[in-house]
């Protein structure tokens, strides 16, 4: 995939002494799932205005194939967005809401007729041209918004949250839905979010923002499993932290006393005395009765089926432990105020600069 297919060149947005979007810069590959992750108010709404025209940029620019987009309004964009109200008009039908555009564009009837009808068996509506929209369920209005901006071909779709307004169990079924959508079209998706799991099961690549900032760019494993820094590391998944000091080097690696946690040797260039961040998931913590380096007691534990999650008080430190474990036939699972041991490989802990 070419990255630059879609490039946002240093975009910066403020609204009076407020900066929304500060110095986003990143290329986007054509066929690329790309998300744009964080809380609210992190600025990844108006970044994706800014790409779709709503928005126009306080500094920067914006380009599709190398041709500068950046002051043309949305209209002469080759873009099209889908936002999470689904915004599909009461007063029509299915097959007229995803005929909207096109017949804006004035195409002749059977062309129109047949890209409508490819549109709905796009998304496993055959036959549903003629429902209203108050006859649709949730999942089925998103699909009628997807193939209404999907119709006119746009090289890249924009999603506001598309998903957001749907319970648990639907939004699921929909992401994988909307990921296989994606491959079997082959458009650049942009898609924005402040859901951790859905960005990591959607995505080719993620951006995590924050205060309007870009801070990490990668793949969801690589976000996941090196995070380049403490608040990227705390946004993606549950994450338990530790502060810890060099105090030998044999090599490559080095030897930390990281305190309550006791000491770990880890691949590190730093010298002695430095001090580190070190970072543990908790599902690379095990639990036993005895055996493990750190002796705690669970403070708390929540049955969630496949697995429970426990927090465990440690001996010098004022945080609970988070621990999450398989629940096995073999495993009884463990209860509050029970004694137990905690362990994990040394190769399991990250290490974080900033």
């Amino acid at each position: 995939m070419s990255e630059d297919f879609l490039r946002i060149a240093h975009v910066s947005k403020r609204f009076g002494g407020v900066t929304a979007v500060d110095d986003a810069d990143l290329a986007i590959a054509r066929g690329e799932f790309f998300s744009l992750l964080g809380p609210s108010g992190c600025g990844k709404t108006t970044l994706l205005r800014m790409i779709a025209g709503f928005e126009y940029p306080s500094a920067g620019d914006i380009f599709v194939e190398g041709a500068r987009i950046t002051d043309l309004p949305p209209n002469q964009r080759p873009s099209n967005m889908v936002f999470q109200s689904y915004a599909i008009f009461p007063h029509l039908n299915v097959f007229d809401n995803i005929a909207y555009g096109l017949r804006k564009a004035k195409l002749k009837r059977a062309e129109l007729r047949k890209r409508v009808e490819d549109a709905l068996a796009m998304i496993k509506l055959d036959g549903f041209g003629a429902r209203r929209a108050d006859q649709l369920s949730g999942g089925q209005r998103q699909r009628v918004a997807l193939a209404r901006a999907l119709v006119q071909r746009p090289k890249v779709l924009l999603l506001d949250e598309p998903l957001g307004a749907l319970d648990k169990r639907l939004r699921e079924a929909m992401q994988i839905e909307l990921r296989q959508l994606q491959k079997s079209v082959g458009i650049t998706f942009v898609f924005v979010t402040h859901d951790q799991e859905e960005a990591l099961a959607l995505s080719d690549r993620v951006a995590v923002m924050s205060g309007g900032r870009i801070l990490q760019i990668a793949s969801p494993r690589e976000l996941y499993e090196a995070p380049n820094c403490r608040e990227v590391a705390d946004f993606i998944g549950e994450i338990n932290f530790f502060d810890g000091v060099v105090r030998a080097r044999d090599g490559e690696r080095a030897t930390l006393d990281a305190g309550a946690a006791g000491t770990m040797t880890v691949a590190a260039p730093d010298a002695a005395g430095t001090k580190l961040l070190l970072a543990l998931r908790p599902e690379k913590i095990s639990l036993s009765a005895a055996g493990g380096r750190v002796a705690g007691t669970v403070a708390a534990a929540a049955y969630l089926g496949e697995r429970s999650h426990y927090n465990i008080r440690i001996a010098g430190r004022d945080a609970p432990v988070s621990v999450a474990a398989q629940n096995t036939a073999a495993q009884a699972g463990h209860k509050v105020g029970e004694a137990v041991h905690l362990d994990w490989s040394d190769d399991a802990v990250l290490i974080l600069r900033s």
